[in-house]
């Protein structure tokens, strides 16, 4: 078993208390297995997960806690069961790093639904029994799948950018996928201009979809129609303008996580339209006319994704040049970064330099 004391071979950054403070700490990850691999980190994502669990706000946080679910690195070992990688690949990891790998789900490639729990990348129970730590760290060792919860990282793609596609790239592409969202000409309104936020608009784009951003910031027009390449920026507590919309979209991907309203957005949707919701606020309220005049309108949630649609994701960005903006920090500014992930003053997306200030 892998020990939890300050001594070992990795180094990372960890929260020892629900404060959340980061800082050095040291410990030894699990033996290479035969169908393992190892990678040396090179970037990780941040994410408003890393938030919620160093700082405990869901309760089950298990210190010392290494955060971090959007890594990107090299393989330097397999096991000699591993068939699809070799040293030298540049690889992903997301948020999860093993399931059970013989329930309906993982056979459908959807193991973040695995009946007996998928293993998360952090604060996870690994199957030697220890605690999982994430990506604020030097190497991580995962099972390689079929499909692997270890992504291969197409030629040429950033390896800074395709950290946040791990997780917020995911979480925004897998029930578009799923909802058939990615039909050119169809109409999309994306609700929220943050990490999440920004990737809905660049498939939408992407998908050759009329996308219309929804914010309460006016400070975000510029960025939404000249950055991300929007056709439309609407303020939401506008009432005429929203008005203007009824009827009007196709699909909402929902990314804002403050209390807002459902039912006026719900009124914007076509017969037969979805909103889906991948974001977290608090609690959902709406009337059942927001439905049933709809005639089978939808409104749906979703939460990262398969190995499967994970890679095909990957895949799908370095063919279509679909980039997450991203902030690029040191390992040494994480605590300023999650206080600013907090306030919301980040563009789009904090991608820790591991390689290069993790020492």
């Amino acid at each position: 078993m892998a020990g939890e004391a300050g001594t070992g071979d990795c180094l990372a950054w960890a929260a020892r208390d629900a404060s959340g403070t980061l800082s050095p700490y040291r410990f030894t990850r699990r033996a290479l297995r035969g169908d393992d691999v190892s990678l040396r980190i090179t970037h990780c994502g941040v994410c408003y997960a890393d938030v919620l669990w160093t700082r405990n706000k869901i309760g089950d946080s298990k210190y010392p806690l290494v955060p971090g679910h959007e890594i990107v690195g090299v393989v330097t070992a397999t096991g000699s069961g591993v068939k699809d990688l070799r040293a030298g690949d540049h690889v992903g990891v997301g948020t999860y790093v093993n399931s059970c790998r013989e329930c309906v789900y993982c056979n459908e490639f959807c193991e973040v639904f695995c009946s007996k729990g998928a293993t998360f990348t952090f604060n996870g129970m690994d199957s030697d029994g220890t605690v999982t730590k994430g990506g604020y760290s030097s190497y991580i060792v995962v099972h390689e799948r079929q499909v692997m919860y270890c992504y291969k990282i197409p030629d040429g793609y950033p390896p800074d950018r395709a950290a946040p596609l791990l997780c917020a790239g995911i979480t925004v592409y897998s029930p578009m996928m799923r909802h058939r969202m990615n039909q050119p000409g169809k109409s999309l309104g994306v609700i929220g201009l943050g990490g999440l936020g920004h990737l809905a608009v660049k498939f939408g784009k992407a998908f050759g979809l009329q996308v219309t951003v929804f914010s309460t910031s006016e400070s975000k027009r510029g960025e939404a129609l000249d950055l991300l390449g929007a056709d439309k920026f609407v303020i939401s507590s506008n009432k005429q303008e929203m008005e203007s919309l009824a009827k009007s979209l196709d699909f909402i991907i929902d990314t804002a996580s403050g209390a807002h309203p459902f039912d006026p957005y719900m009124s914007l949707l076509k017969v037969h339209g979805v909103l889906v919701l991948v974001g977290f606020p608090g609690e959902v309220r709406l009337s059942p006319l927001s439905l049933l005049h709809g005639r089978a309108k939808t409104i749906s949630g979703s939460a990262t994704g398969g190995t499967k649609e994970t890679q095909e994701m990957l895949d799908f960005c370095a063919a279509n040049k679909v980039y997450p903006e991203i902030e690029v920090i040191k390992i040494q500014d994480i605590n300023e970064a999650l206080d600013r992930l907090v306030n919301k003053d980040v563009k789009y997306r904090f991608v820790i330099d591991i390689a290069n200030s993790l020492d």
